[in-house]
């Protein structure tokens, strides 16, 4: 690996950081993949479970989300445990005596953050939505079969179009029937008008059409209420078949492309969730930004020689990482309720240590 501007000195970080990286994180993914193995194998067996599936359809998809998921906490286990390792060998000591400025020694450490980066957010955008797919079929399947027949929730409430809601119970997914379908469209607060049917109602996935034998309307004027009954129904919804099985999880699924488009979909509709979809869509930047910031502060920390050594750096850092997932967690939640804007509160981990890496950055020695 050749890179611009590339000295030997630099080829000697990169090499530890990367290294260090890949061993912390391969060592961690077989010790999680024995237990995790280990507590569904009843689970396996019981469902005789082909091998094949288990290893090309979980354990490949199951890789990269794990990589994406703790990618950023030993990038930073990674930099502390080396650099800490270099400082106490008076190394780093010696490169700034010789010259070295303290700019010019984070320049491997960034390269080396940049590459982990663009592998981080490609299986981010790209690579984990479809790889949940397969992982999660293979756990409906083998782990918990009797969910793959309750993916549909009891009661499904959905914002068809702005002031025009869908109600269905009891949707059967291997039938596409329902047992009860309702279209409540609202003038503001008020009811103005309601579809209804007390039958078996069947969906059309291919064509997004609804049929049933009999239906009743029901509509609201001057606080009178007119009723009629009515044949053969054949409507057709802005819904579509994905929807019906918890929207949530399908976001997980998309990649970025899909997951834009969508983003707007809703939005037309006036859905009342897109705080939950724009959550997602911005955690797919601002974890694999969070490598650099990690990255800063772990070289800004680790590259003093202090008493206590590499334990002491890898406990500060340690409780540092779980501080920011501490954080990450708690304003997602007030994201998601529209409490505070979903881009930003996403983005306020990495700016509170962003800020926390430029003042451990100031007193670094230099």
């Amino acid at each position: 690996m050749k890179f611009p501007g590339v000295k030997i000195l630099d080829r000697y970080i990169i090499k530890k950081f990367l290294g260090t990286f890949v061993f912390a994180i391969a060592l961690l993914i077989v010790v999680i993949l024995i237990f995790d193995t280990v507590e569904k194998m009843d689970k396996l067996l019981e469902n005789k479970t082909p091998l094949s599936a288990f290893l090309f359809q979980y354990i490949i998809n199951f890789i990269p989300y794990f990589i994406n998921q703790f990618g950023g906490l030993f990038v930073f286990i990674a930099v502390i445990f080396f650099t800490s390792k270099l400082a106490y060998q008076t190394e780093i000591i010696a490169m700034l005596s010789g010259g070295m400025s303290f700019n010019r020694l984070m320049w491997p450490y960034f390269l080396s953050a940049a590459l982990i980066f663009l592998v981080s957010i490609f299986l981010s955008l790209m690579v984990i939505p479809k790889a949940n797919i397969q992982r999660i079929a293979f756990e409906n399947t083998y782990v918990k079969p009797n969910r793959a027949n309750t993916t549909y929730e009891e009661n499904i409430f959905i914002q068809e179009s702005p002031g025009t809601f869908v109600y269905i119970r009891g949707f059967d997914g291997k039938r596409n029937t329902a047992t009860y379908f309702a279209i409540e469209k609202y003038d503001g607060s008020t009811v103005q008008s309601i579809l209804e049917t007390g039958e078996r109602i069947h969906y059309n996935p291919d064509t997004k059409r609804w049929s049933a034998d009999r239906y009743i309307t029901r509509s609201f004027t001057d606080n009178v209420e007119t009723f009629e009954q009515h044949g053969k129904l054949d409507t057709l919804l802005n819904i579509s078949y994905e929807e019906l099985g918890g929207v949530i999880n399908l976001v997980k699924t998309m990649n970025i492309i899909e997951l834009n488009k969508f983003i707007k979909e809703q939005k037309d509709k006036g859905s009342d969730m897109i705080s939950y979809f724009e959550v997602e869509r911005a955690q797919r930047f601002s974890y694999p930004f969070a490598i650099f910031i990690l990255t800063l502060i772990g070289v800004s920390l680790s590259s003093r020689k202090v008493r206590g050594g590499t334990g002491l750096h890898i406990g500060i850092g340690i409780t540092l990482c779980f501080s920011y997932i501490l954080i990450a967690k708690f304003t997602e939640e007030f994201a998601k309720v529209g409490t505070i804007n979903p881009v930003l509160a996403v983005w306020i981990p990495n700016i509170i240590y962003a800020l926390i890496a430029i003042y451990l950055y100031k007193r670094a020695p230099k």
